[in-house]
């Protein structure tokens, strides 16, 4: 540590209190570790016109914001995305590590601010060679990042922030501010320039409070769907056309044929029907590039240019459950507390009781709690008795499925098949379509089709439209 170079950031910051004109504020620390800097920045054209920064805490928290700025003034965008807590560090002379946090947290707030100035007002000359990763911190983004840069193409990444909750495990989110720092961690060192976008206020409006909402409907939503459709995605395909970027590409295991998805050469891992919900002119500036890949393939690639994700454990949870069950969440932020009702047979009478109906999906069968002599299946809910009707396999079997709120890319009579959930097989069907939405008939039974989940249209392995399964 270079405590000559320390000092002088100390006695001297540079920028400390000045907040530029026309600047985005980014902050990072607080409450749960005592040190706050707050980074402000202004941008003309592709580069770092001014920026300034505050701090509380310690000394280290102070030099650090001091360094960050020196290392800002006049950066161009991309280079500035390539500032991590090691510049910051390297730019004092070295921390020891019991300051390195201090480093940390400089680096995270300047990327708020840069994020947050680039979405709302920076702009880089389009180049039809440059490609927006987007990264998530684990193996297949990094991994996308990597074959992109290897097909010559100018590669920048970015990660989203969606969720911030104390009461969440960070490391098991790939949405997490922990997941940020880790995405950026790697993309730097594999000498990628890096963005964070803050979609937090976003994602609570457009994804959570629908799922809350869904749930205390009697639904059960699919969140992911109504992530990547609505919020995530176009939200980084405007960030990719604010860098001049000429394409968005991404971890998921899924192709691209004649404008519309096609599902992932490998089906133990493909994700076409998360993606369901994208519109054609947003695939058509997608790329996928796992698509003709295997996880054990792509795990290989990561150990082989030494990427540290290469072993990471997947997520299993929805990233706003990662560390906290369901019934935990929607109290907390739905106020859906236990109400006990009646577990009830198609004949209506009580054969147990449960303790909320939104904790149960149609089709589900552990976790019922009723004895019986064959397994027992949830067949319905109903929210207003606040009732839960079970049943054997034969009665919650149907062919015939509702779907409301569709949206076909091909005329009806091109879907031959449909999937239901998101790890289930397609099941050949014929499509009907009314005035008030799709009637789907199944050429043999399904164990139960969930009210509010995603009906995923098909045309053999190409995904031709989506709606939601009525009640």
């Amino acid at each position: 540590m270079d405590a000559e170079t320390f000092a002088e950031h100390l006695e001297f910051p540079r920028g400390r209190g000045h907040v530029p004109a026309a600047s985005y504020s980014g902050s990072a620390g607080g409450a749960a570790c005592g040190d706050l800097v707050r980074i402000d920045l202004a941008l003309a054209g592709d580069r770092i016109a001014d920026a300034g920064f505050d701090a509380s805490g310690c000394g280290a928290a102070i030099a650090a914001g001091s360094a960050a700025v020196e290392l800002l003034r006049g950066a161009t965008v991309l280079d500035a995305a390539r500032i991590g807590a090691g510049a910051v560090a390297a730019a004092l002379g070295g921390l020891s590590p019991g300051k390195l946090h201090a480093a940390e947290l400089a680096a995270d707030a300047l990327h708020v601010a840069l994020g947050a100035a680039v979405a709302a007002g920076g702009a880089l000359a389009p180049a039809a060679d440059r490609t927006l990763v987007a990264m998530s911190g684990g193996v297949d983004s990094a991994v996308a990042a990597l074959l992109v840069r290897s097909a010559g193409r100018e590669t920048v990444t970015v990660t989203l922030e969606l969720w911030r909750d104390p009461a969440n495990d960070a490391a098991a989110s790939c949405c997490s501010a922990h997941a940020v720092r880790l995405a950026r961690s790697v993309a730097h060192r594999m000498g990628l320039p890096h963005f964070t976008l803050d979609l937090r206020a976003a994602f609570a409006e457009g994804v959570v409070a629908p799922f809350v909402a869904d749930h205390a409907a009697g639904l059960t939503p699919n969140p992911c769907v109504r992530c990547n459709g609505e919020v995530r995605l176009d939200a980084m395909l405007d960030f990719a056309e604010r860098l001049g970027a000429a394409d968005l590409a991404t971890g998921h295991y899924a192709r691209v044929e004649d404008g519309l998805l096609r599902v992932a050469a490998d089906p133990a891992k493909d994700q076409s029907y998360m993606l369901a919900a994208l519109a054609p002119a947003s695939i058509a500036r997608m790329r996928f590039p796992l698509g003709e890949l295997t996880k054990p393939a792509v795990r290989g690639l990561a150990r082989d240019a030494g990427l540290p994700v290469a072993d990471r454990r997947e997520s299993q949870d929805l990233c706003f459950l990662a560390g906290t069950g369901k019934r935990a969440f929607l109290a907390r932020h739905g106020g859906l507390r236990e109400r006990p009702g009646a577990i009830v047979d198609r004949a209506g009478r009580s054969v147990g009781r449960h303790r909320g109906q939104e904790l149960f999906t149609v089709g589900q069968r552990k976790g019922i709690g009723v004895a019986a002599e064959e397994p027992l299946y949830v067949l319905a809910k109903d929210r207003a008795a606040n009732t839960v009707t079970v049943g054997t396999r034969a009665e919650l079997a149907t062919r015939e499925v509702a779907v409301r709120d569709a949206v076909l890319h091909r005329p009806g009579a091109e879907v031959d098949r449909v999937k239901l959930r998101y790890r289930a097989q397609p099941l050949a069907c014929r499509v009907e379509v009314g005035e008030g939405g799709l009637a789907l008939h199944l050429a043999e039974p399904v164990d139960g089709a969930a009210p509010g989940q995603v009906a995923c249209l098909m045309r053999d392995d190409v995904i031709v439209g989506h709606g939601v399964i009525a009640g």
